[in-house]
């Protein structure tokens, strides 16, 4: 039987959002709802659907829904997750938000607190560790090809350098927010970190800008280096920045991680992993098993992550088996709260706010 899906924010991302929907065999778009009346009615009319101008309105009218996915944005990219995420919860409806699950991380975790209390599903859009080749390098970890885990090493950021800066951002989700790279982004990487390595108990973090943005009066913090320890005992380091340089080895999105028995590297996060087994014989140096997926495009990243949560939700999953879920969406906040916490007391090491235990 097929999700019945009401979409909340039909802008860039949510009509992305809404295009999986319709092609996914699990969901039924029923609705759209934005406060822009015209985006709203162009949006059900190319799709089919019923158009709703506030959440309380699509909840009343749409008495049926299942899932309510929502892909708008705000401040820092997640000022307006809030009210429409803890209205649908508040409904016992089945809940995607997009990345970040919230610009203020007090605010999410009173999302994840009332999902617990509502006993409803609660997921993000962390669609960066559902693609092939961390599904492989999932493997290769949980089957033990990599042995114990010693450290993970993370890029990722836009291509860019001074020659293309245009000056600081006029837009208003991002304009005068130094730590809008970190809190709308930063989800992303950490998110893919500890999917590999686990929980992270300490942080130490150094943000900055370059001098153009500087001489430029611009506030953004555009580039951040954070150093984390897992809980495993690896330790692991994040390099992020937003057009500060152009890419180098690896593209805009890699991540190592090396065991004792093994390292793997995803290059383009999408496209290919390749593993290097350890030695067994001194002298012989086995070679790089190297797995391309045959995707280059990142945007099929969306239907499969959102593919995932229909599975999720139609099967029933306990909750705490929910892939990529609140949980884990307010973990990646906690570590960025940290790094920035650390940032400010001049690199200092802070250890990141527990988690919610799970139930």
């Amino acid at each position: 039987m097929r999700l019945k899906v009401g979409l909340v924010g039909i802008a860039g991302i949510g009509n992305r959002h809404a295009q999986c929907h319709t092609k996914d065999p699990l969901a039924e778009l029923v609705a759209v709802c934005d406060i822009v009346r015209e985006r709203a009615d162009a949006a059900a009319a190319q799709h089919g659907v019923r158009a709703y101008y506030s959440v309380h309105d699509l909840l009343e009218g749409e008495p049926d829904l299942d899932v309510v996915d929502v892909t708008t944005g705000g401040r820092e990219n997640g000022s307006w997750h809030y009210e429409p995420v803890m209205q649908a919860l508040d409904r016992g409806r089945s809940v995607l938000v997009e990345k970040p699950l919230s610009s203020d991380v007090h605010e999410a975790r009173r999302m994840v607190a009332r999902a617990t209390e509502r006993d409803a599903y609660l997921g993000c859009n962390l669609n960066h560790y559902f693609t092939p080749p961390a599904e492989r390098a999932k493997r290769y970890i949980d089957e033990g090809d990599l042995g114990e885990p010693r450290y993970c090493l993370m890029k990722m950021g836009f291509s860019g350098g001074e020659p293309l800066y245009g000056g600081p951002p006029g837009d208003p989700r991002a304009k005068g927010f130094p730590y809008f790279h970190a809190k709308a982004f930063l989800s992303h990487p950490l998110s893919v970190m500890r999917h590999l390595c686990g929980d992270v108990t300490h942080v130490q973090a150094f943000f900055g800008r370059p001098g153009f943005r500087q001489r430029a009066g611009e506030v953004l913090l555009s580039q951040t280096s954070i150093h984390a320890r897992f809980a495993n005992d690896c330790t692991g380091y994040l390099l992020s920045t937003r057009g500060d340089t152009p890419v180098g080895l690896g593209g805009w999105w890699s991540i190592e991680v090396g065991g004792t028995r093994g390292t793997l590297c995803i290059e383009n996060c999408i496209e290919k992993i390749t593993f290097w087994p350890a030695q067994t014989e001194r002298g012989r140096v086995p070679e790089p098993v190297v797995t391309a997926s045959g995707i280059r495009d990142f945007d099929e990243t969306f239907p499969r992550r959102i593919h995932a949560f229909l599975e999720d939700v139609g099967a029933r999953v306990p909750k705490d088996a929910l892939r990529a879920s609140g949980r884990d969406a307010l973990a990646a906040l906690e570590y960025t709260w940290a790094a920035m916490e650390s940032h400010e007391l001049g690199g200092a090491l802070v250890r990141p706010h527990p988690l919610p235990p799970l139930r």
